[in-house]
């Protein structure tokens, strides 16, 4: 019988498993979203917890004067970064791809990261002179606002963990991690890629007018090529976070100042 047959032994089924995949195009909207959602919920999670512990009537003054705490601001960009990874995780695992490889977290050269944050530092640099030269403030209010309510709520350290660790990891994994990914594996290419998660970047900072809404847009085309160049995320993880502390610092000295 050929069961018995050393010259051919039985074969096994080996089960047929599905190769990994990227989002593309629409993959890469409809996932967005959900993980904007996660974030959202997330940081909102914080803002419902302070209204409950709030003494007095519940109503839209008493939920404006919450979300503009400095401490509120601080824990809910904070807890919007587990939110987010968690968001992440389902939509890369649907995906059946690695979460470190999906996202491209992976070190680069020092070179890339001198290069960033100089070139980082000449466009900053530029839009100070822009906002000095139209007779504007080169930091927009709602900085210096929500620095004067952290250090009275006793919160600036949350403020700056928030500002400088939270706020790049949830922001640059979200744009420059997930939507370039799959948005440069479409029709939209690389370059397409880059502009449209700025475009995504820029709008989750509603608190700014058009003329810091240009700075951020401009900044995000920076990282959007830092991400393109190096093939890393983490190089924008630490690059966005080297802006947000220069800007942090530079609102701390303003406000000490005036």
């Amino acid at each position: 019988m050929a069961s018995f047959n050393p010259v051919a032994p039985p074969t096994t089924a080996v089960p047929i498993r599905r190769p990994p995949r990227i989002w593309k195009f629409w993959g890469t909207c409809l996932w967005g979203l959900f993980v904007f959602a996660g974030m959202f919920a997330g940081q909102l999670a914080v803002v419902g917890w302070f209204m409950l512990r709030r003494d007095g009537p519940i109503d839209i003054a008493a939920a404006i004067h919450v979300v503009g705490g400095g401490l509120t601001i601080s824990l809910s960009v904070i807890m919007g970064l587990p939110a987010v990874l968690a968001a992440l995780w389902i939509a890369i695992r649907v995906s059946r791809t690695p979460f470190a490889e999906y996202l491209a977290l992976r070190w680069t050269s020092w070179k890339d990261l001198l290069i960033g944050v100089g070139a980082l530092a000449v466009l900053v640099a530029g839009w100070d002179l822009l906002s000095r030269a139209t007779g504007r403030e080169i930091q927009p209010g709602f900085m210096g606002e929500v620095l004067k309510s952290a250090q009275a709520d006793g919160a600036l350290w949350l403020l700056v963990i928030a500002f400088c660790i939270a706020a790049p990891m949830s922001e640059e994994f979200f744009a420059r991690g997930f939507l370039y990914r799959g948005w440069s594996a479409s029709f939209l290419r690389p370059t397409g890629a880059i502009v449209l998660s700025s475009l995504a970047w820029t709008a989750l900072h509603l608190q700014y007018d058009w003329f810091f809404f240009g700075e951020v847009f401009s900044i995000g085309l920076l990282l959007g090529y830092l991400r393109y160049r190096s093939n890393s995320t983490w190089l924008t993880v630490v690059v966005h976070g080297v802006n947000n502390l220069a800007a942090t610092l530079q609102t701390i000295w303003i406000a000490s100042s005036s």
